[in-house]
Parts: structure tokens; sequence; C-alpha cells
């Protein structure tokens, strides 16, 4: 976390008192590169491989190790696999997570008219938690919700976005009132969101043998370090499971995106998927409970590579069901989350009710007006 000395607080010039505050919404996701470039790979994964909180190794071994080794090497064939999946609007997750924040914009906006500002910000790329939080000083924000969007809480995600957040808030002058939400993993809207899209993707494709739920995964040691992430991710599958009545040797967990030789939470999905097809399973349904928003470990990983790795195993078919992105039932759950996390704030603030305090607020402006007249004299 950086630190600043009293010359370098932000903000100073640009803030007018007396000005109606408002409560300020910062919607989080993990990031991408800007372009399926290795260029553009290699500047993300630089800063992304860099966090501590993604990699627990004493930086002194480690950042040899990123920037000798794995920098040289893996942008080239991460920007192949980002290739696959790039739109005509660019990253799936960035375009996917804009929408989300826009229609969350929309719903504030008629439950609290004029009182609320939506901003996205990408822990790791652009545009940045920094940037999204200096949107919001930009008009006049004196609270702030931050929503990652990560059901499931771990260190290395949800933690994460926290230190960014408060490494830029480390040099505001005026540091607004702070609300984080954690997780959501056991929500019954989103878990209601969830089954809605799982029984509308069967209703048009018919069910597959078998559902497996995959999560990405984190290194064993977290979980032994006492990460609830583990935990969350079983307690959001039973629920899902329960909602949809699957009997038990109908669907499954397991968890992706392993990197590196240590061990990480198992079972594996890529190695799941081939003991099902090995056991006769022929058809397979994935959802991905853990992802907000269709990313390349959705679209790439899953949808392409582990239906070629179950198909070669024996499968007949791996069908991807969708992540939840800007759904209107996940849209709903989100926003139902807000209003519960930003319950009290408004009768606490004393220039939240406009027309009541509309004069308390024009003699504040002009008691500042006053101050910085003699300061000029």
């Amino acid at each position: 976390m950086g630190s600043c000395s009293m010359s370098g607080y932000i903000g100073d010039t640009d803030f007018e008192h007396g000005m109606l505050a408002k409560i300020g919404i910062l919607i989080c996701n993990l990031g991408t590169p800007d372009a399926p470039t290795p260029k553009a790979v290699r500047r993300y994964l630089a800063e992304f491989l860099a966090d501590p909180r993604v990699v627990e190794l004493p930086r002194l071994l480690w950042l040899p190790i990123l920037h000798g080794i794995i920098l040289p090497t893996r942008p080239r064939r991460s920007a192949a696999a980002y290739a696959r999946i790039w739109g005509g609007d660019g990253s799936p997750l960035l375009s996917i997570t804009k929408r989300q924040g826009t229609a969350i914009a929309t719903a504030m906006e008629e439950w609290l008219p004029g009182r609320t500002e939506v901003v996205v910000g990408m822990r790791y790329g652009s545009p940045s938690i920094a940037e999204g939080l200096r949107q919001l000083k930009k008009s006049n924000i004196h609270k702030i919700l931050v929503l990652p969007l990560y059901p499931q809480y771990a260190a290395a995600t949800t933690a994460s976005a926290m230190d960014a957040v408060n490494a830029e808030l480390n040099c505001w002058r005026w540091v607004p009132s702070l609300r984080f939400i954690g997780d959501y993993h056991t929500d019954a809207n989103y878990i209601e969101a969830l089954a809605t899209s799982v029984s509308t993707f069967w209703a048009t494709n018919d069910r597959a043998d078998y559902l497996l739920m995959s999560f990405h995964g984190t290194p064993r040691e977290s979980f032994l370090a006492g990460d609830p992430y583990h935990c969350h991710c079983h307690g959001t599958a039973r629920l899902l499971a329960e909602r949809l009545e699957l009997e038990d040797d109908r669907w499954g967990l397991a968890f992706q995106s392993r990197v590196g030789p240590k061990d990480w939470l198992q079972p594996y999905t890529e190695s799941r998927l081939k003991q099902l097809a090995g056991s006769g399973v022929k058809t397979v349904d994935v959802l991905c409970p853990g992802f907000a928003a269709d990313c390349l470990e959705t679209l790439e990983e899953i949808a392409i590579r582990y239906a070629d790795a179950f198909s070669t195993a024996g499968g007949d078919k791996l069908r991807y069901i969708p992540a939840l992105n800007d759904a209107e039932k996940h849209i709903d759950a989100l926003v139902r989350l807000i209003q519960r996390n930003l319950a009290g704030w408004d009768e606490s603030d004393p220039t939240w009710n406009a027309g009541v305090n509309k004069k308390n607020r024009q003699a504040v402006a002009k008691r500042a007006t006053a101050m910085k007249e003699l300061s000029a004299g």
C-alpha cells in the first residue's frame, strides 16, 4: 500500500463545500488484458501475478521467477487463448461487467433518484479500481459501497480488491465512509438466479446425465491457512443442488484453473470430467457459479478445452451453461444485495433529504465562499 505526503493528497482543489452528497457504488471484477496480444497480456499478467494475495511467496523468490521465466513465455500462449473468445466489443469480461454496471445504475436510479452513482473498477487492468474511485470522488461521494463480483470469498480475489480500494483511499484527504460486501455465496436471490439459469437452459436443451459445478481453484495451503473459499463453494453448490432437487449421483463439484506443481483444491475439474467419461457418463452440463461474468476461464477453458478433454476420454458432449452475466434475475439479486447493505445510510446523512437541508447546504457554501475571500485577502 502506498503512502502520501500532505501535499500528495488528491482532490483538495476539486471539492466544493455545500454540494449535495451522494452514495457511490463500486462494482469490481478481476480484470482483463486490453487486447488479445502478447504485449497486452504480458502487461496484465505482470500486474496480476505480482499481487502478493495471488502468489503467496516471498517477493525475493517469486519476482525473479515471474520476470525471468513466466512473463517471457506465458503471454504468447495466453494471448492465443484470449483471441479465441475475444468479441467485437472486446473482452467478454469487461463488456459484460460494464453492462452489469449500467443495469444496476438504472435500477438504483429508480429506487433512489439522483442519490447514487455506480462505477466499474477492475482489480487488474483498465478501468482500474483507483480510476473508478476517482470518478466517484468527482461526483462528491461521501459514502462508498464496494461490491466485488466474487460470490465466494477468497483472499486472492475479495481481499485483494479491498487492498486496492484502501491503497487509493490512502491518498484522499476526505476519506469516505466505506462498506464492503465480502461474499454472497448463500444469498437466496443469488441461488435463485443460478437455479433459474440452469432450469431455463434445461428447458431448451434437455438435461444432461450429470451437472458439474466448477469453481476456480485456489492452493490447498490457502484452505489450511483459514481461507473460507472451499467452504463457501460447497455451500453454494449444496443450496443450488437442493433448489434444483438433484439426486446425489446426478451432480458434483470440482475446481478448475490449477497453476503450478503444488496441490490445489480437489477434485480438479478436468480430471473429474475424464473420470465421468470413463464411468459411462455420456453428457455433462458444466456450470461455473463463482463467475459473475463469462471470461477466459469459462468460455475457453471450460467450453473449449475441457469439452475436448471430455470427448477424448469417451464422453459424447459437454455443454457449458453460461454465467449469470447481465440476466434480469442476476441484476435483481445484485440490486437487492446492494439495497440491504445500504440500509441506514440515508437516515444518517444530514444532506440526504435535499429539500429539507437545502438552506443548510446553502449556508455551508456561503461560509466557504467567505473563508476563501478572507484567505485571498
